[in-house]
């Protein structure tokens, strides 16, 4: 970029900076010591508008109108009023010195006390009345919502923009503008608008939301960015106890729980739309924890909040977040009713906390107007539409844009949609596009056509050796309601190759009645997972392992043909019936799946044929998916899951060996358990009635990797234990740093702490044990086998090791009876 281009941007940046807003003012407040003043209030004088300094007392504070005077203070501090000499006024230096203890009100410093603090005398009035506040006080509501998000690049300087990676894309730096909330430089790279009606039942407790228009720019193709674009935005009420954010819960300043956490003080009162309000601060009690510091207004005698201001310390455990800012805005209805008007949330996405580091702004606005109260409608009215997708949402024009949404766009919003119209014609931007879409979906597209998935191009197990892996499916869209996908594989030990086709038929989309069918040939290491399904290109982590111990050559050769009927009556709840044949027989010499044809003969045979025809029932309450087409994004697995699946096996059909019938079940709950983190339980049950060989046995999983892999068991080794009845229970705590929080020195580390314990009992019949001419001796936990584990999370932000401990069978020869298990991930 030449000096000439970046000047001129420079100047439109400085006239911007004039138009878009009137005053400016950044610094730090410190005390005579000059040390610096964590959560003191910084306002523009004779108004409301103002900020709370962070833990380094650093500040920013920006307004539309002119002032000529902020004021800083804190609790036991003599305020400070600072003169602005121009409109913008960056790193003003504030020092405040010991005041004296006012008369009127008690003054807290540092750790305020639990009793006889005015703060929280308040409080206790809001707890009181919050369900008796706002939307809560009418039987039914309804309303209209318009919901505003935006991504923007921020801390864009000089350097940044002479970045060759930017060569070719100068013109974007035209729309660089300043964060009215931190002061950082920031370029707009996505932005999405939305219109809805909201429909309410508080004596049911039931909610509906109908999109009435979207219009987006940016990545509006790809539904991984959009699948998390939508999760980070969840849903949240400021009078819950929790506050639940990147699957995080932090507490909510308005809690009943808050003064374990927070200090509260009494800072101010004052008319606000004509009601008498009082102004109430609030910051963390220890460092750590997932908490906010702010303050809020408060009504007299609703107490119903007015104003909130909620900020996440950066000490709080949560990775690559930096802050968090909210403000939400109430509307006086009439003399008791306050209603929600504005909600604002920004993120500052980073790969650290520094103050200078670079990184993404997430922003997102929404109002709400035009409330109704006490309508009843229809008991159907609030059933979730299964597959329900109205295209015409998303071509409304500018016109009925500029009519419809509630405020109007500021400059460089409306600039967004052409900046990224014309990015998009630019062949750098096309690869960088292509590149995130690629490590987002795991394919690579040529046309209708995606190579892929591209993670799964190397494999290696004891049987094939190296192996190598080609594959790709038709896609024309996120919404397509057919797809074929295949793959060819070969192995340079066994010198075969193996394939897979499968295809997928949606032929009623209301329902999402969806035909299946496929077939796969390949070697695979069965038994690591009890709950099974039908899927015919699935390959267990087990099966090409690059890193595993112990010896990894008891695999299967499969030959799956599957074909089968899906329908979703209800959202989240489906049913699904099929048809499979398969043939079982051993990879490798060193394994065998032999059985008894003729028992008293002693006359065995390898190979296994079944036809089998199965009945499934999946229910996924509040599961959140994203997409319309005959496969679709799951947003996130925080949702609970119950399974259940029938299936019979009938001999000689397709010259079958074997009549038996199959009955499984798992349960899976996630719980939240407030600031003590989150729970998962998992629960599986399983009995097969008829005599099986060890091809169709049910084999307690083991993990031989190095890697922690859910719902296996750590120290078990491939076919250590098998049954053809068990339960099976799993249980694993999340305290997402709770305990470390308090211990000084660690609590630094932002590290998490993990604890589990799993334990299944199982049982073979003597039929099955008869039946058995494999090289296998069959073992059973008749008596208990549990192992229970414990692991420090979040190390350098992507790592999890967890150490177990093997609880029973202790003295049979040859078993783990300690491991140490790691995990790779980006987690908040």
């Amino acid at each position: 970029m030449t000096k000439t281009v970046f000047h001129t941007i420079a100047l439109l940046f400085i006239l911007t900076t004039s138009v878009t807003a009137q005053t400016k003012v950044s610094g730090m407040v410190v005390d005579a010591f000059n040390k610096p003043v964590a959560y003191a209030n910084v306002v523009f004088k004779g108004t409301n508008e103002g900020v709370i300094t962070n833990e380094d007392g650093r500040f920013y504070i920006e307004s539309k109108n002119s002032y000529k005077t902020v004021v800083v203070s804190f609790v036991g501090y003599s305020s400070q009023e600072i003169p602005l000499e121009k409109a913008v006024n960056y790193n003003v230096k504030v020092v405040l010195e010991d005041g004296e203890q006012l008369a009127e009100v008690k003054i807290y410093s540092g750790k305020t006390s639990k009793k006889n603090n005015p703060a929280i005398d308040i409080l206790r009035k809001i707890w009181e009345r919050k369900r008796k506040n706002g939307l809560y006080m009418f039987n039914q509501y309804q309303m209209d919502k318009y919901e505003k998000i935006e991504f923007d690049f921020n801390t864009i300087d000089s350097a940044f923009m002479k970045r060759k990676i930017f060569k070719g894309m100068e013109f974007i730096f035209d729309k660089v503008d300043t964060s009215d909330v931190t002061g950082k430089t920031y370029l707009p790279i996505f932005i999405n608008e939305s219109l809805h009606e909201v429909y309410g039942d508080n004596t049911t407790n039931r909610k509906k939301e109908i999109l009435k228009a979207n219009k987006n720019s940016g990545f509006d193709s790809n539904q991984q960015i959009l699948a998390f674009i939508k999760d980070l935005y969840v849903e949240y009420n400021i009078y819950d106890n929790y506050l639940n954010f990147f699957d995080k819960s932090f507490t909510s300043p308005l809690s009943r729980t808050g003064i374990d956490v927070y200090n509260y003080v009494l800072a101010d009162s004052a008319f606000i739309d004509k009601k008498w309000c009082y102004n109430i601060v609030y910051y963390p009690r220890r460092k750590g924890e997932l908490t906010f510091k702010g303050d809020f207004w408060v009504n007299d005698t609703t107490f119903a909040i007015k104003n909130i201001n909620m900020a996440v310390t950066k000490s709080a455990n949560i990775n690559w977040v930096k802050d968090i800012y909210i403000e939400q805005d109430f509307d006086v209805l009439n003399d008791s009713v306050f209603l929600l008007k504005r909600d604002h949330m920004m993120t500052d996405f980073s790969l650290n906390k520094k103050e200078k580091s670079r990184g993404v702004y997430g922003k997102r606005t929404t109002l709400y107007r035009n409330h109704e109260f006490n309508k009843v409608k229809p008991g159907d009215f609030y059933k979730a539409d299964v597959n329900y997708n109205d295209e015409s949402v998303y071509v409304k024009d500018d016109e009925y844009w500029r009519q419809n949404r509630f405020e109007s766009l500021n400059k460089d919003e409306v600039g967004i949609y052409k900046m990224l119209d014309t990015l998009k014609t630019v062949k750098k931007f096309q690869q960088l596009y292509n590149a995130v879409s690629i490590l987002g979906s795991g394919y690579v597209q040529y046309g209708n056509f995606d190579y892929g998935p591209i993670f799964s191009t190397f494999g290696y197990n004891d049987v094939e050796g190296a192996r190598v892996r080609v594959g790709g499916r038709t896609y024309f869209g996120q919404n397509d309601t057919w797809r074929l996908q295949g793959y060819t594989a070969y192995g340079f030990k066994d010198n075969q190759f193996k394939y897979g086709i499968s295809g997928k038929w949606m032929i009623d989309k209301k329902n999402r009645v969806i035909l299946t069918a496929g077939n796969r040939r390949d070697v695979e290491q069965i038994g690591v997972s009890l709950t099974t399904t039908n899927d015919v290109l699935g390959r267990s982590f087990a099966s090409s392992s690059l890193f595993s111990s112990g010896s990894n050559n008891k695999l299967t050769s499969i030959n799956l043909t599957t074909i089968g009927v899906e329908v979703e009556p209800l959202r989240n709840l489906t049913f699904q019936m099929g048809f499979t044949y398969r043939t079982l027989k051993a990879a490798s010499s060193a394994f065998s799946l032999d059985y008894f044809t003729d028992i008293p003969a002693g006359i065995t045979a390898g190979e296994v044929k079944q036809y089998e025809m199965n009945m499934m029932i999946d229910y996924t309450p509040k599961r959140k998916t994203i997409g319309y087409g005959v496969e679709r994004s799951i947003v996130d697995y925080n949702f609970a899951r119950v399974f259940f699946n029938y299936s019979q096996g009938v001999k000689g059909i397709f010259n079958s060996d074997f009549d038996y019938d199959k009955l499984q079940f798992y349960y899976r709950q996630p719980i939240v358990i407030g600031p003590l983190g989150r729970l998962f339980v998992t629960t599986e049950v399983g009995k097969i009635y008829g005599n099986v060989p060890l091809g169709l046995m049910g084999v307690v999983p083991g993990n031989q990797s190095y890697f922690i892999i859910d719902n296996t068991f750590n120290l078990l080794n491939y076919y250590e234990f098998v049954a053809d009845t068990y339960v099976n229970m799993q249980v694993e705590h999340h305290f997402n740093g709770k305990l470390f929080a308090r211990i000084p020195g660690i609590r630094d580390l932002n590290l998490r702490e993990i604890i589990g314990v799993k334990g299944i009992y199982g049982t073979v019949s003597d039929g099955n044990i008869a039946l058995n001419a494999s090289n296998l001796v069959y073992q059973a936990p008749e008596q208990v086998y549990w192992e229970y584990h414990a692991g420090i999370g979040n190390i350098f932000k992507v790592l999890r090791v967890d150490f177990a401990w093997r609880g029973s069978h202790l003295n049979v020869p040859g078993t783990n009876k300690f491991g140490v298990k790691a995990s790779f991930g980006f987690y908040f």
